[in-house]
């Protein structure tokens, strides 16, 4: 009778799995919590302290550390030595073994998260199975993922599993021990001492991708244990998803997600945005965005912090859109969306501000950065003209400087009644970027008189303010740190302006 170990933190279909084995002959092995879970859905267990001989020890630390395991796992069944080596000591082999670790990564995702809660969700028996299992996956085949339950009794059922398929599961689980090592690594590391001196990345291929960027470059969507990343992607409905289209689902998430409770909508066109709202609805917050720049919404993405219902999906039917990503959707918006079959639904969550890496690739090597989060906090702000800003321009001021942070440098974003009415993005020079924010809003219709001026990074010259103030712009927001602040602040002063230094940064090269 074949032999299958399953031990497991994330329980789901492990019961039906169980159950899957049993029906096909096989006897189940399990420890603490797991073992509970099986007998609760009437599957008959043999408990590990029956085979070891030894009760759990050190409040569950201890288990399946115990040659009975490991030797049952890691014989090779082609050698004689090995087989008699069992016989010897009483070892019946086990064939399977169905094992997922502690939620180390979700743990220190916490913001709260101690150090002695970090290192409790450490797992040590778990990954030891695991790799003995793939060491030996040609007898004793290894399992990490529960969404690979299904497919797997469906193999079992149909006769031997070739051993090509247990050398991808065995890889499979290598990948996944790696990922979970570099993360305690990468937590373990002293913040003081920066980043880590050495860093492990274990990602698993998702999708494969018709294309990259261009037809000639191949491509696929590979994902990490990241919590609210790519991993949580589902799409609804429409075509399939491109390398292109995910840049922006990416850039559309993390553009939206600054403003809290607050709905907000991003219209993103090659990662950067056209249109960017607040607004007290969905539906709102979108009609505002759009405003920003109709003609560029065209075949664009269209991200929101906030469920969408059936009057946000209506109020976009006229329009031409290549994606729509919420955190969710409402029934009825879905049944909206369904008149148009190739438009693309995507559900994917607001990232937390969980913290993360963001690596660049370069010519033989990656750069390597804290992934990027806006700062709401207006500590070390100040007013830096005689002219204070009144209270609907600070409201004005604050989503502006929200909003330019999804901007790619050099960032300019015009903005009046919590909405982008003009947006200078990705040019040479700051004041090509403050024309261009400028002709935008007057090309859409929108007056740039009287709104407000956002800059990424400071003003290296005051010819961007005399630009400002010829189209009636009467207040800034920028970092300010410019050798000739003080050139840019008398410029602001000299027109009545108001301006505020933030005092940090907000690129995106």
């Amino acid at each position: 009778m074949p032999r299958a170990l399953i031990s497991v933190s994330d329980k789901r279909g492990v019961v039906a799995f169980a159950r899957g084995l049993v029906d096909l002959g096989w006897e189940i092995i399990s420890t603490g919590g797991t073992a509970a879970a099986l007998r609760s859905g009437n599957v008959p267990v043999i408990e590990v302290e029956r085979l070891t001989g030894f009760p759990e020890l050190l409040d569950g630390r201890v288990k399946t550390l115990h040659p009975v395991i490991h030797g049952a796992l890691l014989a090779r069944r082609d050698l004689p030595e090995h087989l008699k080596a069992l016989a010897q000591h009483k070892i019946t082999p086990i064939d399977l073994v169905a094992v997922n670790l502690y939620p180390f990564q979700l743990t220190i995702a916490k913001p709260d998260v101690s150090l002695e809660d970090a290192l409790e969700n450490i797992d040590v028996g778990g990954p030891s199975m695991l790799r003995s299992a793939a060491k030996n996956h040609a007898s004793v085949l290894p399992v990490v993922d529960p969404t690979d339950y299904p497919a797997i009794l469906d193999l079992l059922r149909q006769g031997d599993i070739d051993t090509e398929t247990r050398r991808e599961f065995a890889a499979k689980v290598f990948a996944h021990t790696a990922d979970y090592d570099a993360a305690i690594a990468a937590y373990l590391t002293p913040a003081d001492e920066g980043l880590p001196s050495r860093l492990g990345i274990a990602m698993e291929r998702v999708q494969a991708l018709r294309y990259g960027e261009n037809p000639t470059q191949r491509a696929a969507l590979y994902v990490t244990e990241e919590p609210r990343g790519m991993r949580d992607l589902a799409q609804r409905q429409g075509k399939e998803l491109s390398f292109n289209n995910l840049l922006d689902i990416d850039a559309a998430m993390s553009s939206v997600a600054g403003w809290g409770n607050r709905p907000a909508c991003s219209i993103i066109k090659h990662t950067t945005p056209c249109g960017i709202a607040i607004a007290g609805s969905a539906v709102e917050a979108f009609r505002k965005a759009r405003a920003t720049d109709p003609v560029s919404a065209f075949g664009s993405v269209i991200g929101f912090n906030t469920v969408v219902d059936r009057a946000t999906a209506s109020a976009m039917s006229d329009l031409f859109v290549e994606v729509v990503v919420a955190p969710s959707f409402h029934a009825d918006a879905l049944e909206t969306f369904a008149a148009k079959k190739q438009l693309r639904v995507v559900e994917l969550p607001v990232s937390d501000g969980a913290r993360s890496l963001d690596f660049k690739r370069v010519r033989g090597g990656f750069l390597v950065q804290d992934q990027f989060q806006f700062d709401p906090s207006e500590q070390g702000w100040k007013i830096a003209t005689k002219r204070s800003p009144s209270e609907l321009e600070w409201n004005d001021l604050r989503f502006a400087w929200a909003a330019v942070a999804a901007v790619k440098s050099n960032a300019i974003l015009l903005a009046r009644d919590e909405a982008a009415i003009g947006i200078g993005a990705g040019q040479m020079s700051r004041v090509d970027s403050v024309f261009m924010a400028v002709h935008k809003a007057r090309q859409q219709g929108h007056d740039p008189a009287g709104s407000v001026m956002a800059s990424d990074a400071f003003f290296p010259f005051a010819d961007n303010i005399e630009l400002a103030a010829d189209a009636g712009i009467k207040a800034i927001i920028q970092p300010g740190g410019s050798v000739r602040d003080e050139e840019v602040i008398a410029a602001a002063d000299r027109h009545g302006m108001t301006m505020v230094l933030t005092g940090r940064r907000q690129f995106r090269h």
